[in-house]
């Protein structure tokens, strides 16, 4: 990528940014990210996923139910969910989950090289969006990530307007289509699994584990690219400077806990790397927990007799390794 706003935004992007800069930026956004924050978000979540499941229709007592998952909860939600964080209207929600599928795949080196128009046209598209709400939360500030974005806008020094745009696309971007393919997982793991599921209706004092374990064991970034800025050696293996390596979370995640089974009851083996480490540990964590914790806890109960009903239709592992289409069935109570 040599120019155009593609270029731009990946430049722009908190991923890339180092040192003071990155401080500075994580500084201002992580108070809207943190484990208290997040919960202030649990209501709306519990509603949005009320209203999708009004959504399915009337099912029977005890007569056959189903879906397809991907289309009727897992794209859905985690999009309007990021449109209450940032104060954006709900309809504006699938053009959110659009947009961030799109600019996701500046990660994807197969999609960069056969639709780059397409992505480009996305990140255009969702500036001039960010620039419209901006404009208006100018006029109707409100209890929103975007409304305490622009306060740190006005305070001298702290935040640019390019940096404030960028720091919302960035949200938009990383908290929408992360989160769609790791409930989906979610549902693929349990519905092959249907003892833990029905432990779940059981006991909803296991969600918190069970999401642990489903992150655990399918994060939905196996891989992350990092160039060796020195050399390494490491396992006898010297690694040059300049060096392109693949970091694989899934292989770490399951050298840990109960290995390459699934099991909610277990020990998750103390830290994961789904949500990457060190400086760059990622900011929407939090959120990503909460969203899932209240889909598992909302959704375990209601979909008794969890089952698929045909193949998971699994999405690449380059960028999100997300899901296109799981059809599942239950047995309503």
């Amino acid at each position: 990528m040599t120019g155009g706003r593609l270029r731009e935004q990946i430049d722009a992007n908190i991923l890339n940014a180092t040192g003071d800069r990155h401080r500075r930026l994580r500084a201002l956004i992580g108070p809207a990210f943190t484990p208290r924050a997040a919960d202030r978000w649990r209501p709306a979540m519990r509603g949005f996923l009320a209203g999708l499941w009004r959504d399915l229709g009337d099912v029977p007592p005890g007569g056959p139910a189903g879906c397809e998952f991907v289309a009727a909860f897992a794209k859905p939600y985690p999009s309007l969910t990021i449109a209450a964080v940032l104060g954006a209207p709900p309809q504006d929600a699938p053009r959110l989950h659009e947009w961030s599928g799109w600019v996701q795949k500046q990660f994807d080196i197969r999609a960069l090289a056969s639709e780059p128009a397409r992505i480009e046209r996305a990140v255009g598209e969702l500036y001039e969006y960010v620039e419209t709400l901006l404009d208006q939360r100018r006029r109707e500030p409100s209890d929103d990530l975007i409304s305490a974005l622009l306060a740190a806008e006005d305070e001298d020094g702290k935040l640019t307007h390019d940096e404030c745009v960028n720091l919302v696309a960035n949200v938009v971007a990383g908290g929408i289509d992360t989160t769609q393919a790791q409930l989906s997982h979610a549902m693929r793991l349990f519905a092959a699994h249907p003892r833990q599921w029905a432990a779940l209706a059981r006991d909803p004092g296991l969600v918190p584990a069970a999401v642990e374990e489903v992150l655990r064991f399918e994060p939905i970034t196996p891989f992350t690219a990092r160039i060796c800025t020195e050399a390494i050696e490491h396992r006898g293996v010297l690694f040059p400077a300049g060096t392109i390596v693949a970091i694989c979370a899934e292989r770490a995640n399951r050298d840990a806990g109960a290995g390459d089974e699934f099991d909610i009851t277990g020990d998750s083996g103390g830290r994961l790397l789904t949500f990457g480490a060190g400086p760059h540990f990622c900011l929407g964590s939090n959120l990503a927990r909460a969203e899932l914790e209240e889909a598992l806890t909302f959704l375990a109960p209601r979909m008794t007799g969890l089952r698929p009903t045909g193949e998971a239709q699994l999405g690449g592992l380059e960028g999100i390794y997300g899901i296109d289409s799981l059809p599942l069935a239950w047995t309503p109570r």
